[in-house]
């Protein structure tokens, strides 16, 4: 149940759309991490750590690497160097795909009693400085959703094309599955520990960008409380993008057998953790 979406940055000026009034319980933050999935990112994660950590210097970090070829893991051990028990790697054997590089990682950190837990873009597409706004909504709400579509939300160097496609998939995946939320395929999300475990991760089967609409959706049919707020989404700084055409096929396809997941997770909610 999505129970509050609004723009934080639009309050004073009256933007703001209450859908229900209920909040979860507030809890206190005590281990967040970020989560960063990695292939070939060599010239991206130095400066993301320092970005990272100038904006929440108390955050750990988890790169979830796929066995990247140009000298990624390399890079990342070294910050594990220069910032130990802060800056963490869980290496991989290959190219797994984006939604199961996510579940792993969620695994190791609550494995090791992380209790927030925000997905985040290794190309710097994520402004780190938005981390320390979703901490803080997260104390109320079981998940944050960094919206690119809420008022307040945009995007920066995009094409017409692209925009056209990003908005049509949410529009799409909304339509077919009466989900309320706005942004449905962005990335950058926070979550509590919680919230994942409750919804069980490990039965998400989805990549791409169906990866972020299948598990926004779990959380919505459990009953979870999920607030957007708007940030802007800024193209990759360096390396090569990983979308493609595949995966937009995928995500288009995959929200129509998305609907047959609701008897499982109402099973899922009932069970206890």
């Amino acid at each position: 149940m999505l129970q509050h979406v609004f723009s934080d940055r639009y309050i004073s000026k009256g933007f703001m759309t209450s859908l229900h009034l209920q909040n979860s319980s507030a809890i206190q933050i005590h281990k967040p991490i970020v989560i960063v999935p990695t292939y070939n990112e060599v010239d991206n994660v130095g400066p993301l750590v320092g970005r990272i950590f100038a904006a929440t210097p108390d955050i750990e970090i988890l790169f979830v690497d796929d066995n990247s070829q140009d000298g990624t893991k390399a890079k990342i051990h070294d910050l594990m160097a220069q910032h130990p028990g802060k800056v963490h790697i869980l290496q991989r054997a290959g190219k797994l795909g984006l939604g199961t590089a996510y579940v792993a990682g969620f695994r190791w950190a609550m494995a090791q009693g992380c209790d927030a837990l925000i997905e985040m873009d290794a190309d710097h597409s994520h402004d780190p400085k938005e981390l320390i706004v979703f901490l803080d909504k997260l104390k109320a709400h079981d998940a944050v959703i960094g919206s690119r579509y809420c008022v307040g939300g945009a995007t920066e160097n995009w094409s017409f094309i692209r925009k056209c496609i990003s908005q049509f998939g949410s529009l799409y995946s909304r339509t077919i599955l009466g989900l309320e939320i706005l942004d449905l395929t962005g990335g950058f999300n926070a979550w509590r520990r919680e919230t994942l475990t409750s919804i069980n991760i490990d039965l998400v089967r989805s990549e791409g960008y169906s990866f972020q609409i299948e598990l926004k959706y779990r959380a919505q049919l459990a009953g979870k409380s999920i607030i957007e707020v708007p940030i802007l989404f800024s193209e990759r700084r360096a390396g090569q993008s990983k979308m493609s055409l595949a995966i937009v096929i995928e995500a288009m396809l995959r929200v129509w057998s998305l609907r047959s997941i609701k008897s499982e997770v109402a099973t899922t909610s009932l069970t206890p953790s």
